[in-house]
């Protein structure tokens, strides 16, 4: 009888409550459990090692001093018979034969051309030109650190 009484009390619900019901569904609410996994992806984050970066790459290059020669043979060798009196005026027009003797160049010298200059490369001359420039890898301000500056101009890095 008293728990017909409760039954009307509450409409016709079992009146259990949210502890209760929270206890008899699982023991957690949705929220909860959220924060559970949450806690638990930030715990494996900061348990895996982290990557370390890996030091930027030297793009220092030197030309060979027998550039020129060795360049010379390698347009002779790829181009064949169909070479222009002066080697240097080669058309680099065909693109399989241009992209042979960029590549080829490239695993010599250990410097390769950047596809935003491969436009520029139209003959022989051009190909030259480019390996025959030196690069440096320091930025502008390592070099003003590095020369001989005025005694009122000082150049400071904070680390």
């Amino acid at each position: 009888m008293a728990a017909v009484a409760a039954l009307r009390v509450t409409g016709g619900r079992l009146g259990l409550g949210a502890p209760a019901r929270r206890a008899f569904w699982g023991g957690r609410s949705r929220k909860e459990e959220k924060e559970v996994e949450e806690d638990k992806i930030i715990h494996q984050e900061k348990s895996e090692p982290s990557l370390i970066c890996p030091p930027p790459r030297s793009r220092n290059y030197s030309p060979p001093e027998d550039i020129q020669t060795c360049l010379e043979s390698r347009v002779k060798e790829i181009f064949g018979p169909a070479l222009p009196g002066n080697w240097q005026q080669t058309p680099l027009k065909e693109n399989r034969l241009k992209f042979r003797l960029l590549a080829q160049l490239a695993a010599e010298f250990g410097h390769a051309v950047p596809n935003s200059q491969l436009h520029l490369m139209r003959s022989a001359e051009d190909v030259l030109n480019f390996y025959s420039t030196p690069v440096k890898d320091v930025s502008k301000f390592d070099e003003l650190c590095a020369a001989d500056l005025p005694s009122n101009l000082k150049i400071t890095w904070k680390k």
